[in-house]
């Protein structure tokens, strides 16, 4: 893996270097972002475990050189693993066995930015997103899955930066940092899930 970071930090200067001095940008006054995603889960005892299956794609336009308005969709999955129990389901049944708890999340809508210093290499935001909330939670025992889908709605305040180290080029490196609330419920076997809780990291490519 270490030779592996190597290579693609190589191949990503050797990238920027072979740039042509030109504007990387699809559309004027717009930005794009695809970003890898870490999740930490917090009051949230159905999947718990920190995990980096995510990712988030967000695009938006600049209203004016400080505030941006667009749209966002990203996923999140979370896990834990339960030892063997015996659980009583009511009416006189009972399964024993160990499980896995997935807990799949996938919020999209509307996402604002407030930017400082849009013509730098730097340019931290602070941003707000609001919008639904799809959420799919698993329970994995043996070789049987049982699940619930569920509805919320999502809120998810995040503060970042946009690094381009070309500044005649809009074509970097993108890094956040965000607490996510989602108001999903459902009941699945003997667990209850209240919401959805989370703080999480983002690193990826701005353009």
């Amino acid at each position: 893996m270490k030779k592996l970071y190597i290579r693609l930090a190589v191949l990503a200067v050797a990238a920027f270097a072979a740039l042509p001095k030109a504007s990387a940008q699809l559309l004027p006054d717009s930005y794009f972002n695809i970003d890898w995603q870490l999740g930490m889960p917090a009051s949230n005892d159905f999947a718990d475990k920190t995990s980096g299956w995510g990712m988030n794609f967000e695009g938006g336009y600049f209203l004016t050189d400080e505030i941006t308005i667009g749209g966002f969709i990203s996923y999140q999955t979370n896990f834990k693993k339960f030892p063997r129990e015996t659980l009583t389901l009511g009416d006189g049944s009972s399964l024993t066995t160990s499980q896995k708890h997935a807990l799949f999340h996938l919020p999209f809508g509307v996402a604002g930015r407030y930017n400082w210093f849009k013509d730098s290499i730097f340019q931290p935001y602070a941003g707000l997103k609001l919008g639904a909330s799809y959420a799919q939670i698993n329970s994995y025992y043996y070789v049987y899955k049982q699940y619930e889908n569920t509805w919320g709605f999502h809120l998810q305040p995040e503060v970042g930066v946009s690094i381009f180290p070309r500044p005649d080029m809009r074509f970097g490196f993108h890094a956040a940092l965000y607490y996510s609330y989602s108001t999903n419920s459902g009941d699945l076997l003997t667990y209850h899930l209240d919401g959805i809780n989370a703080f999480g990291f983002r690193f990826g490519i701005s353009f």
